[in-house]
């Protein structure tokens, strides 16, 4: 390592092993071009590449790299204290937090540094005295600086403790920066997945994984996801077999129920009152622990859209893809799997056969994600609908609910609907049937939107393709239009989402 003023250049190993994060490094890279005093607040989610994202940036770069533990502060300021020495000369003096902050901004005195505090929310404590921490560091943020050119990057994964550094009542809000890192789209993932195969593959491989980098890593390799699962997950002894579990205990004080949610959504996206059936838990006791579970980005919530923002129809779901693998396939499978079930038996007798419905929400999301690159102009918003059957079906028991997959509006008008299937055979005309003859009729029924006199364009998505009949029915009508997983997929990577 290069070193001039004390100071020494960062130089991170891995450098050339990354990839991608191109908006996120741009970000970063214009606030350390800028004037601002201002620090830098990255948070997000445990395995999302923080880590890895911060020391590609402070490559090349004058740079200290400082990372918390859960320890008392008294151990984690000797071990800063010890790291720090070499650059000053001498051990400084750390009581506290504010000190240690006080120590980096002088040592930009001189010369432009960056100082990255990894995991920062482990060094301020629990209530009242929470408050008293971050005024002192208030303090020291008004007396040095303006006079240092020391770049401050606080980072964290526990989302609703950085969340509150930011919020208005924080004493340091308005000092702070903010950058979340997200899980990565599609289209940013396709780097770290180097296997040259097939576009449904590729999907595939993305709804096991989803869009965490470490996941990414270990499950992205040249081999068949099949063979990285078993080996990896499955097994016992395998990097990500306890992963979830691991990152959730350190992170939630009771985990039993939220563990029994996560475990009910595997399966498929849910309504509260669903959930409290299923649970036998009261839905007013499950929304704390549902909105826990927002706050740190494992699962979401979402309306059928042109839904009033109070609508009781809103269903929860898990957003990241290997999450919702693990709590569907391994959580409940791995006393015996820790017994002696073999990987292979569980990949075969259970997860071949329900891979498709894994599978199918994250095509689902896929299309919606393309549906909004393609006709964003058409449709600002886009999502899913779902919602009451026609009363004459309801009434006959014969249909009580309908739902489509993709729905595209300009304010108040239907502009777009769409169904995806992710199925072996191609995709039959009796989709596009039903999608004219039931669900487009209930969604007029709500009048919540405004159907043109000519109707919504159709879009149908398909992994196998599309029957005779269908694309027949497709070529006569200019309204419909058919969509391969091969467009999708190649459009998204393209697009870089």
């Amino acid at each position: 390592m290069a070193s001039t003023t004390g100071i020494a250049t960062y130089s991170w190993p891995a450098r050339d092993e990354f990839v991608n994060r191109n908006g996120d490094l741009h970000a970063m890279e214009q606030w350390w071009d800028s004037p601002t005093r201002d620090s830098l607040a990255l948070l997000g989610r445990r395995r999302v590449g923080k880590s890895w994202l911060f020391r590609a940036f402070a490559h090349d770069k004058p740079a200290i790299i400082l990372v918390a533990d859960r320890v008392v502060t008294g151990t984690q300021m000797a071990r800063f204290a010890e790291q720090l020495e070499p650059l000053l000369g001498v051990r400084p003096d750390l009581p506290d937090v504010a000190s240690l902050l006080r120590t980096l901004y002088r040592l930009g005195s001189e010369r432009k540094l960056l100082a990255v505090i990894d995991e920062f929310p482990y060094l301020l404590p629990d209530g009242t005295a929470r408050e008293q921490v971050l005024t002192e560091i208030q303090a020291v943020m008004e007396d040095e600086r303006e006079s240092s050119r020391t770049k401050l990057a606080l980072c964290g994964s526990l989302i609703g403790q950085m969340e509150s550094l930011l919020a208005e009542k924080s004493p340091i809000s308005g000092r702070l920066r903010r950058l979340d890192i997200w899980p990565m789209t599609f289209g940013e993932a396709r780097p770290l997945m180097r296997h040259e195969e097939p576009p449904a593959a590729r999907v595939e491989r993305y709804a096991v994984t989803g869009g965490m980098a470490r996941h990414l890593a270990e499950l992205g390799d040249d081999a068949p996801v099949r063979d990285l699962v078993c080996g990896r997950v499955l097994n016992r002894r395998g990097p990500l077999f306890d992963d979830p579990r691991s990152v959730l205990e350190q992170e939630l004080r009771a985990p039993a129920t939220y563990f029994s949610i996560l475990e009910e959504l595997a399966d498929n996206a849910a309504q509260l009152e669903h959930l409290s059936k299923a649970l036998g838990v009261a839905g007013k006791q499950l929304t704390p622990y549902l909105d826990t579970l927002r706050e740190m980005r494992l699962i979401s919530a979402s309306l059928p859209v042109g839904a009033p923002k109070d609508a009781r129809t809103r269903k929860f779901r898990i957003d990241d893809g290997f999450i919702r693998f693990w709590f569907r396939f391994v959580f409940p499978n791995q006393e015996s799997l820790q017994a002696g079930l073999r990987p292979d038996d569980l990949w075969d007798g259970d997860i071949a056969v329900h891979l498709s419905d894994h599978v199918s929400p994250t095509f689902e999301d896929l299309c919606v994600r393309w549906t909004r690159l393609r006709y964003g102009a058409e449709a600002q918003s886009v999502g899913g609908w779902w919602g009451n059957a026609l009363n004459a079906h309801r009434q006959a028991g014969t249909r009580t609910t309908e739902e489509v997959d993709v729905v595209g509006t300009y304010r108040k008008q239907l502009r777009i609907v769409g169904e995806c299937k992710w199925t072996d055979p191609p995709m039959h005309q009796s989709v596009l049937n039903d999608l004219q003859t039931f669900k487009l009729p209930a969604i007029e029924q709500e009048k919540r939107l405004k159907i043109p006199k000519a109707g919504p364009r159709v879009l149908l998505f398909s992994k196998s393709g599309f029957s005779t009949d269908l694309a027949a029915a497709a070529e006569k009508d200019e309204q419909v239009t058919l969509v391969p997983v091969e467009q999708v997929v190649n459009d998204l990577e393209v697009a870089g989402q």
